[in-house]
């Protein structure tokens, strides 16, 4: 038996009593026409991203959505890397279509569904889809079939150390500081003594919540809550990761890349000009300096985490055209 603290913002503290239960996680990413994500699940937590949930007896369903976007191409950069699974609705074929193909594409994003309105033309759609990753969706007629391929899904457990990704955190009265974010690979449990990264800052996990359910671990590709000690919420940054020590890398200074540019984007890349470079749900300014064929460094403003051939992507917020430069992979 296990006591617990209720981990919601803005909610009524109390304690009851822990049965555990494991339930399964499957999460996803909707772009394109988000208002699908009504008929899927209850809208959650909403910043600049929402996420919306489900629960059945044994599995919690996830679906984020890029809310600030288009205007705000940072958010569906987080969006794409808080999922396993995509939805993208089309009821148009625009610019901003092109763009969420790319930051789909630029992080081999292959296990998703495509639905589209009667005015778009399939055969167009698929021209813009041929040649990425987002070619090897499911195409679905409506609602009822995505509802059924939904429930036919399972989670993609990872192993590993334990490495949970944190997109939102604030302090809650009588608990302390309260962390959301997805599980991306291993196992946590309550008790569980981890450092956050890239500042290093020893913490304590002192309780974890799955969908307002109280539990004594879980494993990925779980979305949980962890209360925990040892680091208060305004010191913590989206994208910071929570891991045993030696699990990934920090830097505040500069990494090599091997860097490729977007055949869409058309200006060109100055060493003197600040872009945004996109690591997991990190968004950190950067500048760009090539050092001999595809190898650029990478000079950080601010710490960012990272691990070797992990795939980041360079943006231009105030690009006329596509704001996704092109991507790069860690060396």
């Amino acid at each position: 038996m296990y006591y617990y603290t209720r981990l919601c913002k803005n909610s009524f503290i109390y304690l009851f009593t822990v049965t555990y239960k494991y339930l399964n996680s499957v999460n996803f990413v909707v772009l394109g026409d988000s208002r699908i994500a009504d008929e899927l699940g209850k809208k959650g937590t909403t910043t600049d991203i929402a996420i919306y949930d489900r629960k059945t007896s044994d599995y919690i369903y996830t679906w984020t959505l890029p809310v600030t976007y288009p205007d705000k191409i940072q958010s569906l950069l987080q969006a794409v890397n808080t999922a396993q699974y995509a939805i993208l609705n089309v009821t148009k074929l625009d610019k901003y279509l092109g763009e969420e193909i790319i930051a789909l594409d630029y992080v081999n994003f292959k296990d998703g569904f495509i639905l589209h309105s009667y005015d778009v033309d399939e055969s167009k759609l698929k021209m813009l889809i041929k040649n990425t990753s987002v070619s090897e969706f499911k195409l679905l007629d409506n609602i009822d079939q995505l509802k059924q391929e939904i429930s036919q899904l399972r989670p993609k457990y990872i192993q590993g150390p334990v490495m949970i990704e944190i997109d939102h955190a604030f302090d809650v009265k009588g608990v302390g500081t309260v962390v959301l974010g997805v599980i991306k690979q291993g196992t946590v449990k309550v008790h569980d003594q981890l450092k956050i990264m890239p500042i290093a800052k020893d913490i304590l996990v002192k309780s974890i919540q799955m969908h307002d359910d109280p539990v004594l671990e879980s494993k990925s590709p779980a979305r949980v809550g962890l209360a925990i000690k040892g680091i208060y919420a305004n010191n913590i940054n989206r994208g910071d990761i929570i891991c045993p020590p030696n699990t990934v890398e920090a830097s505040s200074e500069k990494v090599s890349v091997k860097f490729k540019k977007s055949a869409f984007f058309k200006g060109d890349i100055s060493e003197n000009q600040t872009y945004l470079i996109s690591i997991g749900l990190q968004i950190k300014p950067a500048k760009v300096k090539p050092i001999g064929g595809e190898m650029h460094e990478i000079i950080s403003e601010k710490p960012f985490v990272f691990f070797h051939r992990q795939t980041c992507v360079l943006l231009k917020p105030d690009s006329q055209g596509t704001r996704i430069i092109g991507k790069a992979i860690i060396q």
